[in-house]
């Protein structure tokens, strides 16, 4: 095959859900119209799949089977009628959402969407070897025109501007600690899915959306105009370095759509406890001190003291040590002599435990010998583990495609962990960072180089530790968190941006990274607040870093700080108060995170989402800012730079806003300027919302639970209406008709706000404070 000669297709079948595409060559496209709104192109030069499994689509499901699903099922999908014709060269496929064209000479793809009445351009493909048909080195390859003013978004945690336009980026995870967040590539998830559009100017509408999943496993480069060819024009690409050339068309024409279709595609976000809300404390330095025990009831006695609300510590590898190393399921006697006993010391105080756990055996490890005669293992061909760096030793990384291992790992998660009283698993270092070729996976039974799907054996192990737990305690709620991962990896677990830097440029852009990976289906997630490595944080980072934190999903303060010190709510004395009381700030918000989490586990909605996602017809939402909407609500911006006392913020246009902490109200569209105090964060409600609050004092130790609503009335008249998640914050009961939440409806007059409170699903209402923003004279009226 040469570009001189390209295969010419022919339509070889047509079936529900899938035509195929056939060269003389054999080669082979198969298109599958999945929904209205998803199409799926398959491009196999000479018809050959390489792997025929995949692990990252799970279409409104929990899981996929451990061994993978097969590329060709389609159950879970709706396989809508469609209008299929061909005429001229070109065959014209058609849902009420998308249509495709594809050209037959050479196999170039088109695709426009239906907004309203009319159909939008939306893509095609480049013109020039879109596809390597045996033309260059055989990797998977697309290439796409590059249109005018296009943005793209997405990727997961990608360092930098959200819009990734100009920039080329690698998905290989790797350990990255100290990583620069404007400008470090790769790092530690892969998610290889994007959303193109072109935003809104004064003069003209915003272009649909639309995203693109490339369904791989493999190491793979994403390229968005960095590099330049003059024969081939403005192009955009993506190659793999193994696997199959898979992708997904997932039409809007809005953003927001786009973004819940890609969620639901990879598999329902986990639902977790409510108390994964609350503050975790965290540090290397406690479990690496000789002292360790001590030093972790110095923490219980640090919050008791200072007042400090916690829910959980993440409890670092040091407990695992022989020395210097970590020796994962292994506890350090000398540290914690009685590990049960310690974890219940900490339960007792109202505190859960969280292990680091990691996936890689050091050639050292009491177990490697066992691990390794059991083979266990990834190795080589002759059965020699295939060594990899970890730390400062060799080692290997068990191979979590062998399902003996699998077994293996929940049978030590709950030994060595659950049944000690350990609450949940911090999956940790599981990068899996294999170069070698000559390192093998099992891959059930289909031995292939480990190194061609390596967040694989992530998102396994992910699987394998929430097995573990779920197993350990059922009808509970499993409460995970892991480092790397993968697209689908929001089925298992929540995450973090890893071993971030200390410096305001890491405040400013770990928002950005944030925000991006909500727009790629993984919402549960936050960062090492006051940053995990380099010099300790002054008192104004930190507290600026606290702010910031306490509006994620995760909040955790995190570090292994360069001279020793600890990040903790208290280690600037003239800052502590600051911090209690954002932390208590946060537990007020927790009822509204939690429905949102919810709302993030039924419907595929980002928690936390760029403006642009609630406001994309406002051309300054579109500025690249650093600002956040935490859910439809709340507008956070937090203050990312030193020395400031005031925040410039231009809310969105389309709605009206009122300052949370003033009551002032603030027109969309218009600059403003907010008081930026350390003790409240810039913070605005959108007029017309509400969200649930819990109003109760609460101190380290002991909770208490008092439900609020606060109401953001507009300026003028409206009614609206509302549900709030409300459960027992544990447990699956409220799929069992058990209480689910509580509802209220809203009349804002002239003179008077009406609100009313309803149980849900025959249970009473429970009672609810109704709370109004400052200086709002309306009378209030609850019934």
């Amino acid at each position: 095959m040469s570009i001189a000669r390209p295969p010419v297709f022919r339509l070889a079948d047509h079936a529900p859900g899938r035509l195929t595409l056939a060269s003389d060559q054999g080669d082979l496209a198969h298109v599958f119209v999945l929904e209205p709104d998803i199409v799926r192109v398959m491009v196999l030069p000479g018809g050959r799949l390489r792997q025929p499994k995949t692990w990252t689509v799970a279409p409104g499901m929990e899981d996929v089977p451990a061994e993978g699903r097969d590329r060709f099922d389609l159950a879970g999908f709706s396989l809508p009628d469609y209008a299929l014709d061909e005429d001229e060269g070109i065959v014209r496929i058609e849902t009420d959402v998308v249509r495709l064209q594809v050209r037959l000479d050479g196999f170039f793809c088109s695709w426009a969407i239906r907004d309203g009445e009319a159909w939008r351009f939306a893509l095609r493909d480049r013109p020039t070897q879109a596809y390597d048909f045996g033309w260059w080195d055989g990797r998977p390859s697309h290439y796409l025109r590059r249109e005018p003013a296009e943005v793209y978004l997405g990727l997961g945690e990608r360092s930098g501007a959200m819009d990734r336009a100009g920039r080329r980026l690698r998905l290989t995870n790797l350990d990255a600690m100290g990583y620069s967040a404007r400008a470090s590539d790769p790092l530690y998830k892969h998610i290889p899915f994007y959303v193109t559009t072109r935003p809104p100017t004064e003069g003209s509408a915003a272009g649909p959306a639309f995203g693109l999943f490339y369904d791989t496993l493999s190491d793979c480069v994403f390229d968005f105009g960095q590099e330049l060819d003059n024969y081939h024009g403005a192009y955009r690409g993506f190659v793999a370095e193994h696997g199959d050339l898979d992708y997904y068309f997932v039409a809007g024409p809005q953003l927001a759509r786009v973004v819940r279709r890609f969620t639901w595609l990879t598999g329902v976000p986990a639902l977790m406890p409510r108390w994964g809300l609350g503050y975790s404390g965290s540090t290397m330095s406690y479990t690496d001190a000789p002292d360790a025990q001590a030093r972790m009831a110095g923490f219980l006695d640090g919050c008791e003291r200072h007042d400090i609300l916690c829910d959980s510590f993440h409890l670092s590898s040091g407990y695992t040590s022989i020395g210097e190393r970590r020796y994962v399921f292994h506890w350090n006697r000398d540290k914690f002599p009685d590990p049960a006993g310690f974890a219940q010391s900490y339960a007792d105080r109202g505190v859960r435990l969280c292990a680091n756990i990691k996936p890689c055996l050091l050639h050292d490890h009491p177990l490697f010998e066992e691990a390794r005669a059991r083979g266990l293992l990834i190795a080589e061909a002759d059965g020699e583990p295939a060594w990899v760096q970890f730390w400062d030793a060799a080692g290997a990384y068990l191979d979590f495609t062998r399902p003996e291992a699998a077994d293996w790992w929940r049978q030590k998660v709950t030994t060595a962990l659950l049944d000690q009283g350990i609450a949940a698993t911090w999956n940790d270092n599981n990068e899996f960072e294999i170069a070698s070729p000559k390192a093998l996976a099992h891959g059930f039974g289909a031995p292939r180089p480990a190194w061609e799907a390596k967040p694989l054996q992530t998102l396994l192990m992910l699987k394998a530790s929430r097995e573990a737990q779920a197993a350990h305690a059922p009808g509970r709620r499993p409460y995970l968190v892991s480092r790397a991962g993968a697209a689908g990896m929001q089925r298992y677990v929540q995450t973090w941006s890893g071993d971030n830097s200390t410096s305001w440029e890491t405040l400013r852009f770990n928002l950005k990274m944030g925000l991006g990976l909500a727009l790629s289906g993984v919402s549960n997630t936050g960062h090492d607040v006051g940053g995990f490595s380099g010099p300790a944080p002054d008192a104004e980072l930190f507290v600026r870093w606290v702010q910031f934190g306490v509006f994620m999903p995760r909040f955790s303060i995190h570090s292994w700080n360069d001279d020793g010190s600890v990040n903790e709510p208290w280690m600037h004395p003239e800052a502590t108060v600051f911090v209690r009381d954002l932390i208590r700030f946060r537990y007020r918000l927790i009822p509204y995170l939690y429905d949102l989490l919810f709302r993030h586990h039924r419907d595929f909605e980002p928690v936390v989402r760029p403006l642009f996602h609630d406001f994309p017809d406002d051309p300054g939402a579109w500025a690249d800012g650093d600002e956040m909407m935490v859910g439809p609500a709340l507008l956070a911006a937090p203050v990312v730079e030193p020395g400031r006392t005031e925040r410039q913020v231009r809310p969105p246009a389309g709605a009206d806003w009122i300052d949370v902490w003033t009551g002032a109200r603030l027109p969309g569209g218009r600059e403003a300027v907010l008081p930026a105090p350390w003790d409240r964060p810039p913070l605005l409600g959108r007029a017309g919302t509400a969200i649930p609050l819990n109003l109760a004092e609460q101190h380290f130790g002991r909770p208490a639970l008092s439900r609020g609503l606060m109401v953001f009335p507009p300026g003028g008249e409206g009614a609206w209406s509302g549900e709030v998640f409300d459960d027992d914050g544990e447990t699956w009961a409220f799929r069992e008709g058990g209480p689910a939440g509580w509802a209220y409806a809203v009349e804002v007059g002239a003179d008077v706000i009406e609100v009313a409170i309803r149980g849900l699903a025959g249970h009473p209402a429970p009672p609810v404070e109704v709370v109004l923003p400052p200086g709002e004279a309306r009378a209030l009226r609850v019934r």
